[in-house]
C-alpha cells in the first residue's frame, strides 16, 4: 500500500518531505487507525486509547531511537520546526483534555467524548492542508532532486490502484482479526487490555513504521524516517485517537494519568530537546540511546507492575 501510495503522490509533484510527513506517515498510521476504531466499536475503549498512546511511544522511542543508533540523522530545522511542534502540541492537548475529563466529571471514569473525537478530526484537517503549504512555500525543498526524482519509472497506474487498495483490505482484515486476538491475550495472562494495547498491539501495528525506517536507512535516506515518525505521532493523535473517540466516547483509565500519558510526554520533550540542542543539525547516537532506554523501561516497568498488581 505504502509503495503504491508513494508513487501516486510523485506522480503529482508533491515534494519528498510531503510525501514523508503526510502521505507516508497516513499509510502506515491506517493500521493504528482500524484497530483503534473497531476497538472502541467491540467495547474496548482502553485498547483503543492504549493502542494510539503506544503507538507514539513505539514509534518515537523504538524505531527513531533504532534509526539515531544505526545511522546519521539530519535534522531538517523546516519541518521539525513547524510539524515538531505540532507533534509535541496534539499530545500535550489531548492530555490536558484528558485531565480535564478527570477534574470535571468526578465520581465516575473520565470519558473523552465524541466532541473531542471531533475537534482532533477537524484539527487533522488543518494539520494536512498546512503542511502542505509550508513544503510549497519552503525554499528547502531540492527541486533538482524532485525532477531527479521525477525521471525515475513509475509503476502501472493500475498497479499502483491495486496496490493501494490491497494493502487497505489487507490492513482492514488484519485489524480485525489482531482486536479480538489481543484482548483473548490479555484475558488468558490477567493482563489490563490497556496494557497489552500499549505495547503487544502498538508495536505490531507500529511494524509499517520500522519497516519504512529500515528501508530508508538502506537506501541511505534516514531523514524520510523523521518526516515519518514525527507526522505519524501527530496522525496517531488527531487521526487514531481522533476517529476513535468520534465512534465511540472513550473512557481513560486511572493509568493513564501516572504512566502512560507521563511516558508519551518524556519521550516528545526529550525529542523536542534533542532538535534544539543539535546545533551541527544531525541526531547524536547517544539521543537515539536515550530514546529507546526510556522505551524500554516503558515497556518493562508496564509489564512488571501490572502483572503484580493483577496477581
Amino acid at each position: 500500500m505504502i509503495d503504491g501510495v508513494v508513487d501516486l503522490a510523485r506522480r503529482t509533484g508533491l515534494p519528498k518531505i510531503v510525501i514523508g510527513a503526510t502521505v507516508v506517515s497516513l499509510g502506515t498510521t491506517l493500521p493504528e487507525a482500524f484497530v483503534s476504531v473497531m476497538a472502541a466499536y467491540m467495547g474496548n475503549p482502553g485498547l483503543a486509547l492504549g493502542n494510539g498512546v503506544g503507538s507514539i511511544i513505539a514509534d518515537t522511542g523504538l524505531i527513531f531511537g533504532l534509526t539515531c543508533l544505526l545511522a546519521t540523522v539530519p535534522v531538517n530545522r523546516y519541518i521539525l520546526n513547524r510539524t515538531g511542534w505540532v507533534q509535541v502540541g496534539a499530545a500535550s492537548l489531548l492530555v490536558l483534555i484528558a485531565l480535564g475529563a478527570l477534574l470535571t466529571q468526578a465520581g465516575s471514569e473520565p470519558v473523552l467524548g465524541r466532541w473531542v473525537g471531533l475537534l482532533f478530526l477537524t484539527l487533522l484537517a488543518g494539520y494536512l492542508y498546512s503542511t502542505y503549504l509550508w513544503a510549497r512555500r519552503s525554499g528547502e525543498t531540492d527541486h533538482r532532486g524532485e525532477e531527479a526524482a521525477s525521471s525515475e519509472t513509475y509503476m502501472n497506474l493500475g498497479l499502483a490502484w491495486l496496490m493501494v487498495v490491497g494493502g487497505l483490505l489487507l490492513i482492514v482484515l488484519a485489524a480485525r482479526l489482531l482486536v479480538p486476538s489481543a484482548a483473548e491475550i490479555a484475558y488468558r495472562i490477567g493482563v489490563p487490555d490497556d496494557v497489552i494495547a500499549a505495547t503487544l498491539v502498538a508495536f505490531g501495528t507500529s511494524l509499517p513504521e520500522l519497516t519504512t525506517a529500515i528501508a530508508a536507512v538502506r537506501k541511505g535516506h534516514p531523514e524520510i524516517t523523521v518526516g515519518n515518525i514525527v507526522g505519524a505521532d501527530v496522525l496517531n493523535v488527531l487521526f487514531v485517537i481522533g476517529a476513535s473517540a468520534a465512534a465511540t466516547p472513550l473512557a481513560v483509565p486511572d493509568n493513564f494519568y501516572h504512566f502512560h500519558f507521563p511516558a508519551m510526554l518524556v519521550v516528545l520533550f526529550s525529542l523536542r530537546l534533542f532538535i534544539s540542542l543539535d546545533r551541527d543539525r544531525v541526531f547524536k547516537r547517544w539521543q537515539g540511546a536515550w530514546l529507546l532506554g526510556v522505551y524500554i523501561v516503558y515497556v518493562a516497568l508496564q509489564y512488571t507492575l501490572n502483572i503484580t498488581t493483577v496477581h
